[in-house]
């Protein structure tokens, strides 16, 4: 029965957004067959389902949140591979190049939560309310990240928030959905982070890091709050710092709850860490992720780079076991812009040279290089680290910054760690005016989050002194000449929508700009 509503909401989304000649396929009777909903067991599985249907869309973190910021390489890689999604990398959409899909097929997964609100909701009579609300908290959590990601990435969406099929055979025409505004999308958001927050209520237990928690809603809720108050998108005008202060208070029982791993190293080699707040699982013999495609492949590397020391590479030095092919490489201009004392740079990335002179750079980024398996083979199961408590730090830090208070203790917390031994008043931040502050706040966030899917939405949220976006400021890029994206093209903030959505729903326009 659990596949069955899972395709039923597969076949409802693609009549959404992609068909609308496909609704009489489906019986009337799927959904009331009696097979399901029927004991607490079943809804604790639907609800696992929910987190697995997140680690299917795990690299969305990346495509939406990183891979636009202006950090990754293009064209060819350094070990002579074509580099994948150069219009994405580059800023170089229009509507009939998008980068991405059918709303990043991210309405799939949302059906499958609101169907899951509805049924705990309103239904499941053997559930006790405590148990009821225990249940529908992480629901409505999902359901804010979701619209939260797709808020950011192109302002206002249609808003599904039920399964019409549970209410009755229905015309093609109910899956027609007009784009809501900026503001109602918002207005959405944050109904639903704090429908969570309340559900979850004074408790604060912390349960197992790749589950959503009160804590992951708390994570969210700031985050949310925190682009609400310095974005303004369509129709919704930055609320300022009203909205900052709501964001403090997400944060305020985080702080001091959890704690940075003594070691930057540790963090991807240790799962359930003291440090992680919310992460997406992986592991062998059950699911893998893509951190490959960020490496080298023996065939093209070991024999043909160089170290830093000027010698051949010739041993499998990361111990890879052959490798994958390089799709994804970061910047040398970003690689440079981290002190040569900071752990993080070499527990992050491997530099190599083609030459034993040293001018010819590349990079590969090791944070999901994963580990050997009992048979001895190299699998990817790092996990995704989509909240960490150095994030909340330089939330934290943000936040402070933007109210006009100090934030230089919550930046030189993250830097103490990264510099180790080799911390000192030296490479210790300063106060400095709003902007400066910003900017070191936005480079501190760059060098920690490597591959956290941030990057791009935090150069988009942070501001310049004038109040505008740092992705139009030539000092937040790499390299600095120049910025991330041109003031006349403002539109590239958020993304175009694809011509065949468009085609199959009547009902919907283009991202202005496009």
């Amino acid at each position: 029965m659990k596949k069955i509503i899972y395709s039923l909401v597969l076949l409802v989304s693609s009549i959404l957004y992609s068909s609308c000649n496909a609704l009489d396929m489906a019986p009337e009777d799927y959904y009331g067959s009696g097979n399901f909903w029927n004991n607490e067991a079943q809804v604790r599985g639907y609800l696992f389902g929910m987190h697995a249907q997140l680690r299917d869309k795990y690299q969305m973190f990346f495509y939406l949140g990183e891979a636009r910021g202006g950090t990754q390489r293009t064209g060819t890689s350094s070990q002579d591979t074509s580099l994948d999604d150069e219009r994405i990398k580059t800023n170089l959409l229009n509507k009939d190049n998008t980068g991405i899909d059918n709303w990043n097929g991210l309405y799939n997964p949302l059906m499958n939560v609101n169907h899951f609100i509805q049924k705990v909701e309103t239904e499941c009579p053997f559930l006790s309310e405590e148990n009821r609300k225990g249940y529908l908290a992480p629901a409505y959590g999902l359901r804010a990240l979701y619209y939260f990601m797709l808020y950011r990435t192109y302002g206002g969406v249609p808003l599904v928030t039920t399964v019409e099929l549970l209410n009755g055979k229905v015309s093609v025409d109910k899956f027609y959905i007009p784009r809501a505004t900026a503001e109602e999308t918002l207005a959405l958001v944050k109904s639903d982070i704090n429908k969570s927050e309340a559900l979850y209520g004074p408790s604060f237990a912390i349960t197992k890091r790749s589950e959503w928690s009160k804590a992951a809603t708390l994570m969210l809720k700031a985050e949310i709050y925190l682009w609400s108050a310095k974005v303004a998108t369509g129709n919704h005008a930055a609320a300022g710092k009203a909205d900052l202060e709501v964001a403090k208070t997400a944060l305020q029982p985080i702080i001091g709850k959890y704690e940075l791993l003594p070691s930057f190293q540790e963090l991807y080699s240790t799962k359930e860490s003291k440090e992680i707040i919310f992460s997406i699982h992986f592991a062998d013999t059950e699911a893998s992720n893509w951190g490959g495609a960020f490496l080298y492949y023996n065939a093209v590397f070991l024999d043909q780079k160089y170290g830093r020391n000027g010698k051949l590479i010739k041993g499998d030095t990361l111990n890879l076991k052959g490798g994958n092919t390089l799709r994804h490489e970061y910047k040398e201009a970003f690689w440079k812009s981290y002190d040569e004392a900071d752990t993080r740079r070499d527990a992050t990335f491997m530099e190599y040279y083609n030459e034993a002179q040293m001018q010819t750079f590349g990079v590969v980024m090791k944070k999901g290089i994963g580990s050997v398996n009992a048979t001895n083979n190299r699998i990817y199961d790092n996990d995704i680290l989509v909240y960490r408590y150095a994030d909340a730090l330089l939330m934290m830090a943000e936040i402070e910054n933007g109210l006009g208070n100090p934030c230089a203790n919550y930046i030189n917390e993250i830097r103490k760690r990264a510099y180790g031994k080799n911390y000192s008043p030296a490479v210790a931040y300063a106060e400095g005016t709003y902007a400066d502050n910003e900017l070191a706040i936005l480079k501190e966030r760059d060098k920690e989050f490597v591959w956290e899917g941030k990057r791009w939405f935090d150069v988009v949220r942070m501001r310049a002194a004038d109040g505008s976006s740092l992705a139009f400021s030539a000092p937040a890029n790499y390299p600095n000449t120049s910025p991330l994206i041109l003031k006349e093209n403002e539109h590239l903030l958020l993304w175009p929508v694809d011509v065949n959505t468009l085609t199959n729903n009547k009902e919907l326009t283009q991202t202005p700009g496009y």
